[in-house]
Protein backbone atom coordinates (compact mmCIF):
# COMPACT_ATOMS: atom_id res chain seq x y z
CA UNK A 1 0.00 0.00 0.00
CA UNK A 2 2.73 2.58 0.94
CA UNK A 3 4.60 1.59 -2.02
CA UNK A 4 1.64 2.48 -4.17
CA UNK A 5 1.20 5.80 -2.71
CA UNK A 6 4.94 6.20 -3.43
CA UNK A 7 4.39 5.64 -6.88
CA UNK A 8 1.53 7.53 -7.65
CA UNK A 9 3.72 10.59 -5.83
CA UNK A 10 6.60 9.98 -7.92
CA UNK A 11 3.92 10.03 -11.19
CA UNK A 12 2.25 13.18 -10.08
CA UNK A 13 6.05 15.16 -9.39
CA UNK A 14 7.13 13.80 -12.74
CA UNK A 15 4.00 15.36 -14.83
CA UNK A 16 4.06 18.52 -12.36
CA UNK A 17 7.95 19.00 -13.04
CA UNK A 18 7.97 19.67 -16.63
CA UNK A 19 5.12 22.19 -16.15
CA UNK A 20 7.03 24.26 -14.11
CA UNK A 21 10.06 24.77 -15.49
CA UNK A 22 8.26 26.59 -18.58
CA UNK A 23 5.68 28.56 -16.30
CA UNK A 24 6.07 31.78 -18.13
CA UNK A 25 6.70 35.59 -16.41
CA UNK A 26 3.21 36.98 -14.75
CA UNK A 27 4.50 40.13 -15.17
CA UNK A 28 2.91 43.02 -16.90
CA UNK A 29 3.87 45.18 -19.91
CA UNK A 30 3.02 47.72 -17.94
CA UNK A 31 4.75 46.52 -14.58
CA UNK A 32 8.23 45.63 -16.84
CA UNK A 33 7.60 49.55 -17.99
CA UNK A 34 7.26 50.79 -14.73
CA UNK A 35 10.63 49.51 -13.51
CA UNK A 36 12.43 50.34 -16.66
CA UNK A 37 11.37 54.45 -15.55
CA UNK A 38 13.52 56.86 -13.40
CA UNK A 39 11.89 57.54 -10.25
CA UNK A 40 11.63 60.80 -10.80
CA UNK A 41 9.74 60.10 -13.86
CA UNK A 42 7.46 57.78 -12.16
CA UNK A 43 6.99 60.65 -9.41
CA UNK A 44 5.76 62.67 -12.48
CA UNK A 45 3.85 60.55 -14.09
CA UNK A 46 1.48 59.92 -10.49
CA UNK A 47 1.75 63.77 -10.06
CA UNK A 48 0.27 64.02 -13.13
CA UNK A 49 -2.51 61.26 -12.72
CA UNK A 50 -3.65 63.01 -9.21
CA UNK A 51 -4.02 66.05 -10.72
CA UNK A 52 -6.02 64.73 -13.47
CA UNK A 53 -8.19 62.96 -11.13
CA UNK A 54 -9.35 66.06 -8.92
CA UNK A 55 -9.90 68.01 -12.40
CA UNK A 56 -11.88 65.48 -13.30
CA UNK A 57 -13.77 65.26 -10.15
CA UNK A 58 -12.51 61.81 -9.26
CA UNK A 59 -10.98 61.89 -6.35
CA UNK A 60 -12.51 63.67 -3.17
CA UNK A 61 -10.58 65.83 -0.92
CA UNK A 62 -9.82 63.25 1.50
CA UNK A 63 -8.55 60.77 -1.02
CA UNK A 64 -6.61 63.91 -1.88
CA UNK A 65 -5.14 64.92 0.78
CA UNK A 66 -4.36 61.07 1.33
CA UNK A 67 -2.35 60.63 -2.09
CA UNK A 68 -0.44 64.55 -1.64
CA UNK A 69 0.91 63.09 1.77
CA UNK A 70 2.12 59.60 0.30
CA UNK A 71 3.73 61.01 -2.71
CA UNK A 72 4.98 64.08 -0.14
CA UNK A 73 6.34 60.48 1.81
CA UNK A 74 8.05 59.07 -1.16
CA UNK A 75 10.00 62.08 -1.55
CA UNK A 76 10.80 62.69 1.57
CA UNK A 77 12.40 59.31 1.48
CA UNK A 78 14.10 59.83 -1.75
CA UNK A 79 16.02 62.75 -0.75
CA UNK A 80 17.30 60.57 2.36
CA UNK A 81 19.05 58.01 0.20
CA UNK A 82 20.07 60.36 -2.11
CA UNK A 83 21.95 62.25 0.37
CA UNK A 84 23.31 59.20 1.96
CA UNK A 85 25.66 58.44 -1.11
CA UNK A 86 26.44 58.90 -4.57
CA UNK A 87 22.92 58.56 -5.83
CA UNK A 88 20.40 55.61 -5.51
CA UNK A 89 21.82 52.46 -4.96
CA UNK A 90 19.79 49.21 -6.16
CA UNK A 91 18.03 48.42 -2.98
CA UNK A 92 17.24 52.03 -2.30
CA UNK A 93 15.78 52.29 -6.29
CA UNK A 94 13.95 48.87 -5.17
CA UNK A 95 12.54 49.95 -2.49
CA UNK A 96 11.10 53.49 -3.90
CA UNK A 97 9.72 51.55 -7.27
CA UNK A 98 8.20 49.08 -4.65
CA UNK A 99 6.48 52.46 -2.59
CA UNK A 100 5.50 54.30 -6.21
CA UNK A 101 3.97 50.75 -7.05
CA UNK A 102 1.79 50.74 -3.92
CA UNK A 103 0.94 54.53 -4.34
CA UNK A 104 0.14 53.84 -8.09
CA UNK A 105 -2.49 51.29 -7.23
CA UNK A 106 -4.09 53.82 -4.28
CA UNK A 107 -4.28 56.62 -7.21
CA UNK A 108 -5.99 53.54 -8.96
CA UNK A 109 -8.53 52.78 -6.80
CA UNK A 110 -9.26 56.35 -5.46
CA UNK A 111 -9.88 57.46 -9.25
CA UNK A 112 -11.71 54.53 -10.25
CA UNK A 113 -14.26 53.51 -7.16
CA UNK A 114 -17.85 54.44 -7.12
CA UNK A 115 -17.69 57.13 -4.68
CA UNK A 116 -18.55 61.19 -5.61
CA UNK A 117 -16.37 64.03 -4.33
Amino acid sequence: MATRHIGVLVLGLALVAPAAAFAQDTTTPADRHHSKMSVNARERRQKNRIRDGKEDGQLTKGELDKLKADEAAIRAEEKVYRASGDGLNKRERKDLQKDLNKTSREIRRAKHNPRKP
